[in-house]
């Protein structure tokens, strides 16, 4: 199936107005709670199929669901529409209908926020919005369990499933890597906001259950005319903070859980992960007091120490090996082995770990490969912020997870960093030997307290409770 955008059966609304919206069918359902599943889907020919299905799965599927398909160039829309119609669903005795509405937006130019705000319009008078990303499939209990978290306390706002991978086929090296990866980051995420009093700091986009009651609030307080706005690019962090601004509790499941789409390559995942960091330090520039960005400050900070402690090794060894005055000293693999404990307490709090998570966290490389690798698109992201640079990393993403990328600034950032190890190293040289061991000997005791406080760290992660949840 090839799609062709001159198709006269296909729709070609290029900007869809209120009251042509408004206009199209609303499903309403005859239980006292009724839900609408909004999916903003742009490319996600491979996936939506999955995503629908899990959906329509579920024990307590939604009343309603709303693809709004923007910006696509594959078949995703001809893919959804097949799922077009009501569904009727059987369960235990019960019998549960679904209608399933398929809305080609055409070009969009607020992509993800404008086809989530599209859904608003159609979903806006059901009890409760499910936000589900065109990539994620949700275990077949997630509806009914986000659903029953959300109705026993009237004070939460929205409530985000545990999120994970799906482990899948072989995907070589590279995919392997990066997926494994991406599993722990997620599970140490996780964790923390469960051993927080399961406090979400971010209803992620991925699957996310909002209360159409807190966000008519929001969008009233905010003096806006729909809740997901263009000011922030991570639009889900944005709403979260309105969200408790305005009083509501923002939670993460005790038990609900979705698989999201992971990257598969380096060049998508610089892309999601500098489009998140950037955004993410914005809202904390804007909002440094913010409860939810505590989290989020406590990440940066551990990140730049990260960085900081393994550069400051590399180069204090290097350094000592040039004037010989190098010593090996066992303590130095206590920090190593701590983060080795805790990486395998991490990967068997994982709910589907393998034998291959606890072999990545005992291989530690892997792990400190990976954090070179977040550390890079951290930089990257303050140095957007700090530099005021106009980008669009939205663009950068699609563009990145179709397979384009940008090769030249890898080049000149790679360029660049050898260009500035090589003067240290020259002006390094250059100096007397005295002032050689002033700097080693001031370096090392700098390093010893960094690492210290790194190490009690992950000693108090390491030895906290965890009352029972599974990441």
């Amino acid at each position: 199936m090839t799609s062709n955008s001159n198709d006269p059966l296909r729709p070609q609304h290029l900007d869809i107005d209120i009251e042509t919206l408004l206009k199209l069918p609303n499903i309403r359902a005859e239980n006292a709670v009724t839900i609408a599943a909004v999916i903003p889907a742009y490319n996600e020919e491979l996936s939506i199929t999955a995503t629908i299905d899990s959906l329509l799965k579920q024990t307590r599927p939604p009343d309603a669901i709303f693809v709004m398909v923007n910006n696509c160039t594959d078949d995703t829309f001809y893919i959804a529409n097949e799922f077009s119609g009501s569904h009727d669903i059987h369960h235990r005795g019960s019998t549960f209908a679904c209608d399933v509405t398929v809305i080609d937006m055409g070009v969009n130019s607020d992509k993800k926020v404008g086809a989530l705000n599209s859904g608003w319009l159609l979903a806006h008078d059901f009890t409760y919005i499910l936000g589900v990303d065109g990539d994620t499939v949700l275990d077949t209990r997630c509806i009914q369990q986000l659903t029953s978290e959300m109705i026993s306390d009237s004070r939460i706002g929205g409530i985000s499933a545990i999120y994970g991978f799906d482990q899948g086929p072989v995907r070589g090296p590279t995919g392997n890597f990066l997926v494994r990866s991406q599993r722990f980051q997620f599970a140490g995420f996780n964790l923390d906001n469960l051993l927080r009093s399961r406090n979400m700091t971010v209803l992620g986009g991925q699957c996310s259950l909002l209360s159409t009651r807190a966000m008519k609030v929001v969008t009233d307080a905010n003096h806006q005319s729909a809740p997901w706005v263009t000011d922030s690019e991570i639009e889900d962090s944005l709403l979260s903070i309105q969200l408790r601004s305005a009083g509501f509790q923002t939670k993460i499941s005790a038990t609900a859980r979705a698989n999201v789409g992971p990257m598969l390559t380096l060049r998508s995942l610089n892309a999601q992960q500098v489009k998140w960091n950037a955004g993410g330090v914005e809202l904390m520039l804007q909002h440094p007091l913010h409860p939810n960005l505590r989290l989020r400050w406590r990440e940066n900070i551990g990140m730049l120490a990260n960085l900081s402690s393994r550069l400051a090794f590399v180069l204090l060894v290097a350094g000592a090996l040039s004037v010989g005055s190098f010593d090996f000293a066992w303590w130095w693999l206590i920090p190593p082995i701590v983060s080795i404990m805790l990486s395998v307490r991490i990967a068997v709090a994982m709910k589907d770990h393998t034998w291959k998570d606890v072999a990545y966290a005992l291989l530690l490389f892997p792990a400190e490969i990976y954090i070179i690798i977040r550390g890079v698109h951290f930089l990257q992201a303050w140095a957007q912020i700090i530099g005021r640079e106009d980008h669009d990393n939205w663009a950068a993403q699609a563009n990145a997870e179709n397979g384009g990328g940008q090769s030249g600034k890898w080049l000149l950032a790679t360029l660049a960093s050898t260009a500035i190890l090589a003067a240290l190293a020259f002006g390094w040289v250059q100096l007397e030997l005295i002032w050689q061991s002033g700097i080693l000997s001031v370096g090392w005791v700098v390093l010893a307290i960094l690492t210290i406080l790194q190490t009690f760290n992950m000693l108090g992660k390491l030895t906290r409770k965890h009352r029972g949840f599974r990441a």
